[in-house]
């Protein structure tokens, strides 16, 4: 079984309009929300291989606050290819070239990128949550697939399974309570 997670940047900011989109940070609501999946992530045993992150600095921000809810230190791979806006082929290709032996891949990028690969990869799954992931696909949100194969060029569109799709918004009320 392969496992591909996928992660879009946490909320960021857009108080300097003078700066490039690549080097934007995260904004205060990011910096918070980030640390919450990445707790999930450690709580639902979601532990991946290799991480493959854009190079954005939201992208970079989000997995560095993330990664230290975790209890492990997966590879991590800066991904030009990952800093893509378009179906989400540029990710799928940069997995299956990336994947080496990891069994669990975390990819840390951008919508509308993120959402369309996992709209075109979840063909099961639990219906509210693949309903979920179809209406919006939310900054800092994450996607778990799982495919029943054992090569990421097995992956095809349609053959994965949603495990779970979580907002930073669904964890902030768990934690609230």
């Amino acid at each position: 079984m392969l496992r591909l997670l996928l992660l879009r940047h946490a909320k960021s900011s857009w108080t300097d309009p003078g700066l490039d989109d690549h080097d934007r940070p995260l904004n205060p609501r990011g910096q918070k929300s980030a640390p919450l999946i990445g707790r999930f992530m450690r709580e639902h045993k979601f532990n991946p291989d290799l991480v493959l992150c854009s190079p954005a600095r939201r992208a970079r921000e989000t997995w560095k606050l993330a990664s230290t809810e975790l209890r492990s230190s997966p590879r991590l791979l800066m991904e030009d290819g990952l800093y893509d806006f378009g179906n989400g082929g540029r990710i799928l290709d940069t997995v299956r070239a990336k994947a080496d032996t990891a069994k669990s891949i975390l990819v840390v990028g951008h919508n509308p990128s993120i959402e369309r690969l996992a709209q075109r990869l979840i063909g099961k799954g639990e219906a509210k949550l693949r309903k979920r992931v179809t209406e919006k696909y939310p900054t800092g949100a994450l996607a778990v697939i799982s495919f029943d194969a054992k090569d990421w060029k097995d992956i095809e569109d349609g053959n994965g399974t949603l495990a779970a799709f979580v907002r930073p918004r669904d964890l902030a009320k768990e934690t609230a309570t």
